[in-house]
């Protein structure tokens, strides 16, 4: 009898196991479902103007003007302007994030630590249209009276505004990544003669480079497909860029300042739902390039080990 009962517990747990593996695949498949139905419908709706647009007049294009006679969808300035705002931001964000990143994980005590740490996240829970307030409002008119431009709404303030967004994303990134170097490799580089600073620079960071190359990539994503800030303190002028302080449109600024206004099914529309696609291309070769360096690292370190 206790067996049986034993063998019907038995049979029980395996059930419910079961059925909670297979519950968590359905919910795991739904993500993969809404993901492949999102990219379906932006290939759907932007393919279409390449039936009598040269998708290299498109792509390379110097001029937007979509309303003319013929319209003109040269998205070049478009896909420069988001390059140079993303590399702008970057320059400013990944070093003031992994630094941050590296103080929090192995400088600063616990005390200092619970208390700086809440600051860097809060960046990530403002609004970007509060941020991109701020950029219009505040940074806007300084920039334009401290250097005398034409316009402070301009490519250096979506840069920084950009860059305070993204420093909360590869700050986190890159202090797990920090935290998830075994801690024997410290006291190894200690107990050798290392200094703290050397222990960190030769040997903690060179371990999460992982990690911190994934924060990066990530960070990257984030100033590529923001488009409130961008919006509001861009310029939005769809011009090839000659200075930092140019006024400049990237392409999620664009999508949203015209989709309103632009006909169903007409050109325009087609031609907005491309600017998304070649969006979504940059940034999935983002995440791809951060996959690929995770992967690359995790096989360099079990080869080492």
């Amino acid at each position: 009898m206790t067996i049986l009962k034993s063998f019907c517990k038995g049979e029980i747990n395996a059930t419910r196991e079961r059925l909670v593996a297979a519950g968590l695949a359905v919910v795991a498949m739904s993500s993969l479902v809404v993901l492949a139905a999102i990219v379906l419908f932006l290939f759907m709706e932007g393919l279409p103007l390449f039936i009598e647009y040269q998708p290299w007049s498109f792509l390379f294009g110097t001029q937007w003007y979509p309303t003319s006679e013929p319209p003109e969808f040269g998205i070049f300035p478009l896909i420069l302007a988001s390059m140079a705002v993303t590399f702008f931001s970057s320059l400013l964000a990944v070093p003031l994030g992994v630094l941050t990143a590296a103080w929090l994980a192995e400088l600063a005590g616990p005390r200092i630590r619970r208390a700086v740490k809440p600051f860097v996240e809060l960046l990530a829970a403002l609004p970007s249209v509060v941020i991109g307030f701020f950029g219009m409002v505040i940074l806007a008119p300084f920039l334009q009276d401290y250097f005398g431009v034409d316009t402070g709404l301009n490519l250096f303030n979506a840069s920084l505004m950009l860059a305070f967004m993204s420093v909360p994303t590869i700050c986190s990134v890159s202090e797990d990544a920090l935290y998830a170097v075994p801690r024997s490799l410290r006291e190894a580089s200690l107990a050798l003669g290392a200094t703290r600073w050397e222990t960190l620079c030769r040997v903690v960071l060179p371990a999460a480079l992982s990690g911190i190359g994934t924060a990066v990539m990530l960070g990257m994503s984030r100033a590529m497909g923001e488009t409130m800030v961008v919006l509001m303190v861009a310029g939005g002028a769809a011009m090839l860029p000659t200075s930092i302080f140019d006024p400049v449109r990237p392409m999620p600024a664009s999508i949203a300042a015209e989709m309103a206004e632009a006909p169903f099914r007409s050109e325009h529309y087609y031609a907005l739902f491309a600017i998304g696609i070649v969006l979504f291309l940059f940034t999935f070769l983002f995440n791809l390039i951060a996959f690929r360096i995770t992967e690359r690292r995790k096989q360099t370190g079990s080869a080492s080990l």
